[in-house]
């Protein structure tokens, strides 16, 4: 039998108090954030297989929940989240997860996590006990906090069978309920192994990111949506593994240009080069700010570097090294661009 909670047949002044009761029968103790104007929410449980499915529905809110269950495993579940209207997002362990109306994702109970919505929305929770997803799912690391797109593909069919669950959840026979929970858990461990794959993808991902790049250096007009297409991501997916990495995109990029610069300007060999050149040569339109970053990346600025570099190399190369070099820098110096 499904038990309902709703806050229709209740004053607006009991609603908050007693969704918060109920809501924390099911979910333990949390710290729930309503807003001030009028609240409307309603909360179904059904079960399925000796599972539990919920569905809330609400205005805004926004949760943090700190759990007990850490220190007992078998008090650990995983939760299945089908967004079913609004956008809400999720935040667990580091990761934030924003789904859209079909999208899924896991939640692992006994590990701190958080959930808003700005406008209201509606999502079924599929309870499981963490050691039947282990062994349902057969993966080293279960994925918490990763978008399961519902757009197409087998993210839609799951985020339907979850629906279809929860809609016939009454209706099916033991038999039955158990068949059609062992599709979904093969459906999700299909989606899973995918986001998985992903993620250990990633490192062969972002060095073929970085090669792309080095073949690209010397372009000033490089654009993150070139280097996008070329590898066959997004660019939100581009910027978001250099951020994961600790840097940025235009960070990696400038650094290696500037690499590039500072071993031309110890070569002794592009001595009849100005440092403007060898600055354009490597990507750099400016030579201001290419003198700039130079200093803050090597903490010299690169005539100065260059003078350095350059007299080590005198008594290696003899009268011509020396003629050559004080070559380039009178032409540096009736340059009337600062470097």
């Amino acid at each position: 039998m499904s038990q309902l909670f709703s806050t229709d047949t209740l004053p607006v002044s009991d609603r908050i108090d007693a969704w918060q009761w109920n809501a924390q029968q099911i979910c333990g103790d949390c710290r729930i954030r309503l807003p001030k104007s009028s609240f409307y929410g309603a909360i179904e449980i059904r079960h399925v297989g000796g599972l539990r499915l919920t569905r809330f529905s609400s205005s805004p809110l926004s949760f943090w929940k700190w759990p007990s269950e850490t220190a007992n495993p078998d008090n650990r579940f995983c939760i299945v989240i089908t967004q079913l209207a609004g956008i809400r997002r999720y935040v667990q362990n580091g990761s934030s997860v924003l789904l859209n109306p079909g999208d899924t994702t896991l939640i692992d109970s006994g590990r701190p996590w958080s959930s808003s919505c700005g406008t209201g929305c509606a999502r079924v929770y599929l309870r499981v006990p963490r050691w039947m997803m282990e062994n349902r799912l057969r993966l080293r690391e279960i994925p918490i906090a990763q978008r399961i797109s519902g757009t197409g593909g087998l993210g839609a069919t799951l985020s339907r069978l979850s629906q279809s669950l929860y809609a016939e959840a009454e209706r099916l026979k033991e038999d039955e309920a158990a068949a059609a929970l062992d599709a979904y858990f093969q459906i999700l461990s299909a989606c899973l192994g995918r986001a998985e794959s992903g993620e250990q993808r990633r490192p062969e991902l972002r060095s073929r990111i970085q090669r792309l790049i080095e073949d690209r250096l010397s372009d000033p007009g490089l654009k993150p949506a070139e280097i996008a297409a070329a590898a066959d991501i997004s660019v939100r997916h581009l910027h978001r593994l250099f951020s994961n990495a600790g840097s940025t995109l235009g960070d990696c990029i400038r650094a290696r240009r500037l690499e590039q610069c500072r071993n031309d300007l110890a070569n002794p060999r592009l001595r009849s080069k100005t440092i403007t050149e060898i600055a354009f040569n490597w990507g750099f339109s400016d030579s201001a700010h290419f003198s700039r970053c130079f200093r803050n990346q090597f903490g010299i600025c690169p005539r100065t570097f260059r003078a350095q570099t350059g007299l080590k190399t005198w008594n290696c190369e003899g009268d011509q090294g020396v003629r050559d070099f004080l070559r380039t820098e009178i032409a540096e110096l009736g340059n009337s661009k600062p470097n």
